[in-house]
C-alpha cells in the first residue's frame, strides 16, 4: 500500500497530544487520587487511539479507488465508535475509574487540536503581518 504522508499539521498535533497527556496526567498523578489519574490516562489513550484509528482509516478510503468508499468508512466509524463506548461503559460501570478524570482525558485530543491549529495559523499570520 502506498502511504500518503502526513501534513506537518497533523504531525504537530499527534507529537503535541501525547505532551499534553503528560502534562495533565503527570500532575493529577501527584495531586490526584489514583482512580482520578487513571482515568485522565486511560481517557487520553482511548481519545488518542480513535485519534489514530480515525486517521487511518480515512488515509485508506483516499486511497482506495472505486468500490464503497463511504460505505466502509461509515461502517468504520460505527465499529469505532461501538468499541469506544463498550470500553467507556466497563470502566465507569466498575468504578475503575474517577468519570471526571475520564473526561479530561477524552477531551486530551480535542482541546490539543484547537490549541495546535490557533497557534499554527496565529504564528502564520504573524509572519505575514510583519511582512
Amino acid at each position: 500500500m502506498n502511504l500518503i504522508a502526513k501534513d506537518p499539521l497533523q504531525r504537530k498535533i499527534e507529537i503535541y497530544t501525547w505532551i499534553f497527556l503528560a502534562v495533565v496526567f503527570i500532575p493529577s498523578l501527584i495531586f490526584g487520587t489514583f482512580k482520578f489519574a487513571l482515568g485522565v490516562l486511560l481517557g487520553g489513550l482511548i481519545s488518542i487511539i480513535n485519534f489514530y484509528w480515525m486517521g487511518r482509516s480515512l488515509r485508506g478510503a483516499f486511497y482506495k479507488t472505486g468500490g464503497s468508499v463511504r460505505g466502509n468508512v461509515v461502517f468504520k466509524y460505527f465499529i469505532r465508535l461501538l468499541l469506544t463506548a463498550i470500553v467507556l461503559y466497563l470502566l465507569i460501570s466498575k468504578e475503575v475509574v474517577n468519570i471526571i478524570g475520564l473526561l479530561i482525558g477524552l477531551s486530551v485530543v480535542v482541546l490539543t487540536v484547537v490549541f495546535t491549529v490557533i497557534i499554527t495559523y496565529s504564528k502564520k499570520n504573524l509572519i505575514k503581518e510583519s511582512l
